[in-house]
């Protein structure tokens, strides 16, 4: 395969969610650049590629996004096929949007291929569906940590009556809280907190609005963790709303 840069998505965690895409670029990948939360064992698929980690993890030392924009644009003039290996999907809160305008802005073919995003899989994980037909017509993702520090629209998340997925929320459980309650969420509504979707270890913690930071601080949720908010988790047939529920 000629010179290109792949953005791929790597799903969620499970190896097995990798689209077919994805192992093809893999296979002909002769440099593959990962995030840190890109399970290893996807490299299965490409045991000839030099891998490089350019990890971005919110709260710990990450590398700078200049540099990976160069160390792609290094490797691709040098003749080689690169590969993005990206958590989720590349183009919901991954980047690839930024990375392959960049690219293409100096002259360098990209190819984004889709990946299953961690709030999708991990609610399915759980039993719960984002979408369901007289409950809730659509689905809202947002991130809970903005480039300029400012704050999400609370009063239109709170009463779109879409279903509600935060990533990266775990550190600012509070600010979600206050947030939806002033903006007109009930109290009561559902809750789920979902860390490591998609993995052997995945756990879950059900809770509500008013109750998801003193439940999430006894379950000891850590991120990874996607929230999913909204009637559909409730919705779950024979699904009990408890304070915490361990799945895995």
């Amino acid at each position: 395969m000629h010179a290109k840069v792949w953005l791929v998505g790597a799903g969620p965690g499970d190896p097995e969610l990798l689209t077919l895409k994805a192992v093809r670029a893999l296979n002909s990948a002769q440099v593959v650049m990962i995030d840190d939360l890109v399970n290893p064992a996807v490299l299965q698929h490409c045991p000839q590629a030099r891998v490089i980690g350019v990890g971005k993890r919110g709260g710990c030392r990450s590398t700078p996004q200049a540099f990976i924009h160069r160390l792609m644009l290094r490797y691709v003039r040098q003749g080689k096929c690169v590969v993005r290996l990206k958590g989720g999907d590349p183009c919901i809160f991954g980047r690839g949007g930024e990375e392959a305008e960049w690219l293409r802005g100096h002259g360098i073919e990209v190819e984004l291929v889709n990946g299953i995003t961690a709030g999708l899989a991990g609610a399915t994980q759980c039993g719960i569906s984002l979408t369901l037909r007289g409950i809730s017509r659509g689905v809202t993702l947002v991130t809970a940590h903005t480039q300029d520090d400012t704050e999400l629209n609370w009063p239109a998340l709170a009463q779109g009556g879409t279903t509600l997925v935060v990533y990266m929320g775990v550190a600012r459980l509070e600010a979600i809280h206050s947030g939806l309650l002033a903006g007109g969420m009930p109290p009561g509504m559902p809750v789920a907190m979902i860390e490591n979707a998609s993995l052997p270890n995945q756990r879950e913690c059900r809770s509500t609005l008013q109750a998801m930071q003193a439940d999430a601080q006894a379950f000891a949720l850590k991120s990874p963790a996607v929230l999913v908010i909204g009637e559909v988790v409730g919705a779950v047939s024979g699904a009990t709303l408890l304070p915490l529920l361990a799945v895995g």
